[in-house]
C-alpha cells in the first residue's frame, strides 16, 4: 500500500539577506536567517512553526508563498516545484497557497469596504463573476467566518481586531485554497479572542480540510491547535514531532526551556523553569557546532565543533541534539 504523498514538501530551504557596505556598496555580510530547513505537511494536517522572534520563522513563510525568494533549498507542492517558477507563472500558486497576517488592520485596505475586499480574490482568479454571483460568495464566507452579512457594506475600521482578523481569514478562505500560512495571526489579539480564532480556525480546517502552517511564538495557544510541531532556532530547525510528544517528552535543551515557560493553568502544578542565560547569537555570524551551545546548560566540547543534524530519537520525534537522551527534569504539558 503506497503511503499518501504530503501536499507540501520542504528541503534544504535558505533564505540569506546580503549585507551592503563600505565605499562602493558590495556585499559585506550576510544574515543567515533561514540556513537550511526541512520538513513536509500532509493534506487537512497543522504544523506549527515555533520559536524566539528573529529565529526566521516568518521567513521560511514568506520563501514559501514566494513573497521572497529563497536562496537555496527546494519546495514542493503536490509533487512540483514552486521555488523556481518564474513570476509569469505564480498566478495559480496564489490560489492554491494563502496567508493571514499578524496585523489585522495594516492588511486590509481602510478604503475598501469587507465585500470589495473579500469579492477581489474570487474576481482575480475567476471563480466568480457578475454581481449576484459575487454577493452570494461573499455572503457564505461571511456566514463561515461567523460575521452578519450586513456588515459586508462597512471598512475595516468599523470592526474590532478580532472581527478584522475573522475577515482576514474569509479573505484567505475566498480562493478554496490548498493551505493556508498563518504568520503570527492571533499574537496581536487579545486572550479571549484568541481562543475564538483558533476554534474558528479549527472547526474551518474540519469543514474545508485545508492544511495549515501556523507560525507562531505561543506555545500554549499552539498546543491547542496543531497536529505537529517544529521548533527554530537561529534559522534551524532544532526539533520536530507531534503535539502530545513534543508537550510531553521534548529531547532539544531548547525546546524544553521554551516549555517550561509556558503557563500552567493548575496552581498546584509545580514546573521546574528553566532559565537560559545569556542573547540569542547574531544571524549574521552564527556560532560554530551547535548553535544553541552559547547558551545551551548542558553542551560539551563535541557541541562546539560538530553540528548535529535532526535524528529520530524516538517515533514520530526527530531532534538535532548531540545528547542521547532528554535532559533535566521532565517537563510536564500544559494543563496536565
Amino acid at each position: 500500500m503506497n503511503a499518501i504523498p504530503p501536499l507540501l514538501e520542504v528541503s534544504g530551504l535558505k533564505k540569506h539577506f546580503p549585507l551592503r557596505g563600505g565605499f562602493f556598496g558590495g556585499v559585506s555580510a550576510h544574515v543567515y536567517a533561514v540556513d537550511g530547513v526541512d520538513f513536509s505537511i500532509s493534506k487537512g494536517e497543522t504544523l506549527s512553526l515555533v520559536g524566539e522572534s528573529g529565529c526566521g520563522k516568518s521567513t521560511v513563510g514568506r520563501a514559501l508563498l514566494r513573497l521572497i525568494d529563497p536562496t537555496a533549498g527546494e519546495v514542493k507542492l503536490d509533487g512540483n516545484r514552486i521555488d523556481n517558477l518564474p513570476a509569469s507563472q505564480l498566478r495559480p500558486l496564489r490560489r492554491r497557497m494563502q496567508v493571514i497576517f499578524q496585523d489585522p488592520f495594516s492588511s486590509l485596505n481602510p478604503r475598501m469596504r469587507v465585500r470589495e475586499i473579500l469579492a477581489e480574490p474570487l474576481t482575480n482568479f475567476g471563480l466568480a463573476s457578475g454581481r449576484s454571483e459575487i454577493d452570494d460568495r461573499v455572503a457564505l464566507l461571511m456566514d463561515k467566518v461567523r460575521l452578519p452579512r450586513d456588515s459586508m457594506r462597512r471598512h475595516p475600521h468599523e470592526f474590532s481586531g478580532g472581527q478584522r482578523q475573522r475577515i482576514g481569514i474569509a479573505r484567505a478562505l475566498a480562493p478554496d485554497p490548498d493551505i493556508i500560512i498563518c504568520d503570527e495571526a492571533v499574537s496581536a489579539l487579545d486572550v479571549s479572542v484568541k481562543a475564538q480564532i483558533v476554534n474558528l480556525m479549527s472547526d474551518l480546517q474540519d469543514e474545508l480540510g485545508m492544511a495549515l502552517l501556523f507560525i507562531s511564538h505561543d506555545l500554549a495557544i499552539v498546543e491547542h491547535i496543531t497536529h505537529r510541531v517544529a521548533v527554530m532556532y537561529l534559522g534551524k530547525i532544532v526539533e520536530l514531532a507531534d503535539r502530545q510528544t513534543l508537550f510531553a517528552r521534548s529531547h532539544h535543551p531548547y525546546t524544553r526551556a521554551l516549555l517550561s515557560a509556558v503557563p500552567v493553568p493548575d496552581p498546584t502544578i509545580k514546573r521546574q523553569r528553566i532559565i537560559l542565560t545569556g542573547d540569542v547569537p547574531s544571524p549574521i555570524n552564527p556560532p560554530s557546532g551547535c548553535r544553541f551551545h552559547t547558551r545551551c546548560p548542558f553542551a560539551f566540547d563535541r557541541c562546539r565543533t560538530e553540528e548535529p543534524v535532526l535524528r529520530e530519537v524516538s517515533p514520530s520525534q526527530i531532534s538535532a541534539c548531540h545528547l542521547t537522551h532528554a535532559p533535566g527534569a521532565e517537563i510536564l504539558p500544559a494543563g496536565a
